[in-house]
């Protein structure tokens, strides 16, 4: 099944905001992978300790989100069939 710009969720978005997300997307992935997001952090405040929780983003759903953007943009294409060899 060949991939379809015109059916994609993306369909209708710019090029400069197409561009945009896919950055944003790698620039988190990459936080990510590296650890640099926080996933939970704790402060002390006047009135006590305050702990917030941030989520982290499902890593496979991410880079299913940046091949989607790719394809939208035309950078990746999906692959072809391979090529089977009939010997008779």
């Amino acid at each position: 099944m060949a991939f379809d710009p015109s059916s994609s969720i993306f369909a209708g978005m710019s090029t400069a905001a197409l561009q945009t997300a896919l950055a944003n997307a790698q620039q988190a992935y990459l936080d990510l992978s590296t650890g640099a997001k926080v996933a939970t952090a704790s402060y002390a405040q006047g009135d006590g300790t305050k702990s917030v929780t941030y989520t982290q983003a499902n890593v496979g759903a991410l880079v299913a989100l940046i091949k989607e953007l790719q394809a939208q943009l035309g950078i990746i294409q999906r692959g072809r069939r391979p090529v089977r060899f009939n010997f008779r």
